[in-house]
């Protein structure tokens, strides 16, 4: 795709490839000054996702850079125009440059708050979508928001709604104070069984970023094909193409969190996590079922709670899902929602009608009156 700037200056769109290519440094710096940061965002994830994207995908995603007189690069919108499934249609959708793969959560536009975000929407407007759809979108995202609501006021319809929960923990000050916050029950357990592996084993972690990172790599995805008893999401050679080549750019800045349990010198444990701005977060893992007994992912989720809380950081983030084991941990659910934006005409009235009968039926399909054996 070459790259246009629309008369008057201010926009220019270009390949996603070449948006990459200008490097990290104004894409993080566009990001950060948007007030987000969330790791999914950043220039290291979509060029990861690049890294292992068809050229198909490749052709379809696309980057719109801002700027105004006063600042060169304040805002970046990597979008891609793509077919998507949507309540039994396959329309084409703008939507996230990096797709659903891996699910990036947390998401909104890194731009500045002051960005022209209004300059863009003509852009946006003669591109040839009938949907916009947006998932894994922060809560909140004054980003999304100004976009749409600019969009709104020009005529589109705009539904936003919860899409899942990615419960996190608020961290305090002292790992004594977190422990005081779980249930008697549970604080006992991660003590009494801390205190059981010490007693019985030789036990350390094993950081593996940076100088080790390909050794780490193998031991996760052999651990994590243990637990499953199977080769699970890693074996997805897309999605572990784009989490290695993920983790190897943030293992350049420290930020890679690759680390195993290992007991008299066997890692029986792994956990895999990265670290941005004041929180850290869980992506993947994995763990010896034979070692189930002594609870030894427990014991390594436990640690890099505390390893977080003692480097300062605020927020432990469990991501997408709101498995029963979070609540554990003392997690509080955050929402993540999906915005799409239609168009005025017949052809988004049809969707719109479409997507409310397919919520509608959701909606029927969860009341337990509904509910069929067997289903």
């Amino acid at each position: 795709m070459t790259a246009t700037v629309r008369a008057g200056g201010g926009i220019t769109r270009l390949s996603l490839t070449d948006a990459l290519a200008r490097g990290p440094e104004q894409w993080d710096a566009m990001l950060a000054s948007s007030g987000s940061s969330s790791p999914f965002m950043r220039w290291a994830w979509h060029d990861a996702w690049a890294s292992s994207a068809s050229p198909e995908e490749l052709r379809a995603s696309f980057a719109i850079l801002l700027s105004d007189s006063d600042v060169p690069s304040n805002g970046v919108l990597p979008l891609a125009l793509r077919p998507v499934s949507f309540r039994r249609a396959r329309p084409r959708a703008l939507t996230w440059a990096i797709g659903s793969v891996g699910c990036p959560d947390h998401l909104d536009l890194p731009l500045s708050l002051d960005a022209p975000l209004e300059d863009v929407l003509p852009v946006l407007e003669a591109l040839p979508w009938d949907l916009i759809v947006l998932g894994g979108v922060a809560d909140p995202a004054p980003n999304v928001a100004r976009l749409t609501e600019a969009f709104a006021r020009r005529g589109f319809t705009v539904r936003r709604a919860l899409l899942d929960t990615c419960p996190w923990i608020d961290l305090p000050d002292s790992w004594d104070a977190y422990l005081a916050g779980l249930s008697a029950t549970r604080r006992q357990s991660i003590r009494r069984q801390e205190r059981r592996l010490q007693r019985e084993h030789a036990v350390t972690l094993t950081e593996y970023a940076p100088d080790r990172l390909d050794e780490g790599w193998q031991r996760l995805r052999s651990l994590h094909a243990a637990r499953w008893n199977g080769p699970g999401v890693l074996g997805d050679s897309r999605l572990d193409c784009l989490l290695h080549r993920f983790s190897n750019e943030l293992a350049a800045s420290g930020e890679l969190w690759l680390t195993t349990l290992d007991l008299d010198g066997v890692p029986v444990a792994a956990w895999h996590g990265f670290a941005c701005g004041d929180t850290v977060y869980f992506y993947q893992s994995g763990r010896d079922p034979a070692h189930d007994s002594k609870s030894v992912g427990t014991t390594l989720m436990a640690a890099m709670i505390r390893r977080a809380i003692e480097r300062g950081y605020r927020r432990f983030d469990l991501l997408r899902g709101d498995d029963s084991y979070k609540k554990d941990w003392g997690a509080v659910k955050r929402p993540i929602h999906e915005v799409v934006v239609f168009r005025p005409g017949w052809r988004g009235a049809w969707l719109r009608m479409l997507d409310w009968v397919g919520r509608r039926r959701a909606r029927l399909r969860s009341r337990p009156e509904f509910a069929v054996a067997g289903d």
